[in-house]
């Protein structure tokens, strides 16, 4: 009669040799499992080839906030490439930028808006990946003390057991805890791995077992090879392929470490279904390779096409203008974004590519800076040459030689308005001086013609009285069109003495008051009986604030475009559409109220 632990030599006999057949006939398809994990590893890095240097930030940021930041080191080494790369390349841009402005390379200094944050974030990540390696260590440390813990305790179910002891029920929970324990060192897991192993089959090979455990050890790991069969038929019709290879090389594991051994008669016939349905999957592994080599392909056209656009705009077939360069810098922006979100292009193509776009970029913008650098050599041409007016009316302000002064300050002001453009900063200032050269000519040649004294002192008069008369408007119904008359009357007397000069000051402050009291804008008031200087002077200030509108609401529209589909519906943003709606009603205003004027309305 047998027991548990006491088996008959021949029974022993028997069991020994079917347990090394099963090492035996398992041993060739084991290598089969190995090669299907290799087979199944990853066909793409999980980090986008052409994510963008924010977004590339936010996910560094989302993984340094992470519960296991550390853990994730080469999703994150792999997004710090990428930005260091776009903020290598954007600081590059830059310094040929200035260099093409003239500028000594020495002397180029530029810290990337991103720099900060970027560095930030690799110091965070190194301080929480150092927490973790010392934490792994010391988890794996205990891990690799309770797994040799379980090795002795198999060594010791087969060597030392003492009779009654279930020994189906206790290598049950020496298995289980075995797969449920935690990592060891790389350098630790081989040695540690064969030597459980080894003990597992010494426990199959040698330890006294009845015919029954043997059946009910079998039975439980068929059950075990079923389910991984089963689920590995699912996974043909999976239709995300990575997802189906992924799993694919999970259940290989399984197979390996928990589905060993079973009875004689289902040992090759599991196994070589299990390897065909493994086989059929890998099969799709090629589908999986040519979408993406084909969506690659189709992004790399794409991005060609952006690249010889960026060149074409680089090479205007005629001579490009201001609203040329203007246009085209706009576009550029609109294509660059194009690029960056388009997606991966085959590996080997990639790295040309992205000098290709780079290069193209460069060159669009040497050739655009190049134009504004001859375009500032012009105006400061024509800085020059209305200098040069300026100084001969200053020159001549005081002659009063009326025969030759007079043709002479009709002649400049010809020639003024001949001359182009000069820089915006220099405008007004030189507009000033030379209407002041101009005027002082004019006054003094009025008042030297016999004009009258005694009319100036009773225009001083007549503007008293308009003046008082202002002061007293309110803001009731009717004062606006009470105001505008007031002003027409002030515009309609001619000049007051010198010393009394401050009386216009004194009007317009009081006009500015009233106005605002009547919440309306001076530009909005319907004056009549202007003479052809007032107009003039009316018309540049109205060209001024135009220009200065304009260039505001550029800027405002191009701080929007840092923002990913801005909206009104952003309350980050609102006041910044509000002020831009504003601002072109305001600006429209303007280009009415100035085409009144030119057409004399």
């Amino acid at each position: 009669m047998t027991t548990e632990n006491n088996l008959s030599e021949n029974e022993e006999n028997k069991n020994s040799t079917e347990v090394s057949q099963e090492q035996t006939s398992q041993n060739d398809p084991s290598h089969d499992e190995d090669a299907h994990e290799e087979e199944t590893e990853h066909l793409e890095d999980p980090v986008d080839a052409d994510i963008t240097l924010a977004d590339a930030l936010k996910e560094m940021e989302k993984i340094i906030n992470a519960p296991n930041a550390g853990e994730d080191f080469r999703n994150f080494n792999l997004l710090k490439e990428k930005a260091s790369h776009y903020i290598h390349d954007e600081v590059e841009d830059k310094k040929h930028e200035y260099v093409d402005a003239g500028n000594a390379p020495e002397n180029f200094s530029y810290e990337h808006p991103s720099q900060a944050k970027f560095s930030a974030l690799v110091n965070i990540f190194r301080e929480k990946h150092d927490d973790f390696q010392k934490g792994q260590e010391e988890e794996q440390k205990k891990n690799l003390d309770h797994r040799q813990n379980i090795i002795e305790r198999l060594k010791n179910l087969y060597t030392n057991s003492e009779p009654g002891v279930n020994l189906f029920k206790s290598i049950r929970e020496i298995k289980e805890e075995w797969s449920n324990a935690g990592q060891v060192a790389k350098s630790e897991f081989k040695i540690l791995n064969n030597n459980y192993f080894h003990h597992l089959n010494q426990f199959y090979q040698m330890l006294d077992l009845n015919k029954e455990f043997l059946e009910q050890e079998y039975s439980h790991n068929l059950e075990k090879r079923q389910h991984i069969i089963a689920r590995a038929k699912e996974l043909e019709n999976e239709p995300i392929i990575q997802k189906a290879l992924n799993e694919l090389q999970y259940l290989h594991k399984l197979w390996k470490e928990e589905a060993e051994p079973v009875a004689e008669e289902f040992r090759e016939k599991t196994w070589e279904e299990f390897k065909e349905i493994s086989n059929k999957i890998h099969e799709r592994k090629s589908e999986l390779s040519a979408a993406i080599e084909s969506e690659q392909i189709a992004n790399f056209e794409k991005k060609n096409q952006i690249i010889a656009e960026i060149k074409k705009l680089s090479e205007p077939s005629e001579t490009p203008n201001h609203n040329y360069w203007q246009n085209a810098i706009r576009r550029v922006e609109d294509l660059r974004s194009d690029f960056l979100k388009t997606g991966s292009v085959p590996r080997k193509s990639s790295n040309q590519n992205w000098n290709d776009f780079k290069t193209t970029l460069r060159a669009f913008n040497t050739t655009k800076n190049n134009y504004y650098k001859s375009l500032k050599g012009s105006q400061q041409t024509n800085l020059d040459e209305k200098l040069k007016l300026i100084q001969t009316a200053k020159d001549n302000m005081n002659n009063e030689e009326w025969d030759i002064a007079v043709p002479l300050f009709k002649k400049l002001q010809e020639d003024w308005k001949k001359i182009g453009h000069v820089p915006k900063s220099m405008t007004n200032k030189i507009w000033d001086e030379f209407r002041d050269a101009c005027n002082t000519f004019f006054n003094n040649y009025r008042e030297k013609s016999n004009v009258s004294t005694d009319n100036w002192k009773e225009n001083y008069k007549n503007k008293k009285d308009i003046l008082e008369d202002l002061k007293t408007v309110t803001d009731e119904e009717g004062s606006i069109e009470r105001i505008e008359a007031i002003k027409t009357a002030w515009n309609n007397i001619g000049k007051v003495p010198r010393d009394k000069i401050s009386i216009n000051s004194e009007f317009n402050k009081t006009l500015r008051e009233k106005l605002k009291l009547n919440k309306i804008n001076e530009l909005e008031l319907k004056e009549e009986g202007l003479s052809e200087n007032q107009l003039t002077d009316k018309a540049r200030k109205i060209k001024s604030q135009i220009s200065d509108l304009e260039a505001e609401i550029v800027k405002l529209e191009n701080n929007l475009a840092f923002f990913k589909n801005p909206s009104k519906e952003n309350p980050l943003l609102k006041d910044t559409f509000n002020s831009i709606d504003e601002k072109k009603a305001h600006l429209e205003t303007l280009k009415q109220n100035l085409h009144s004027i030119i057409a004399g309305e």
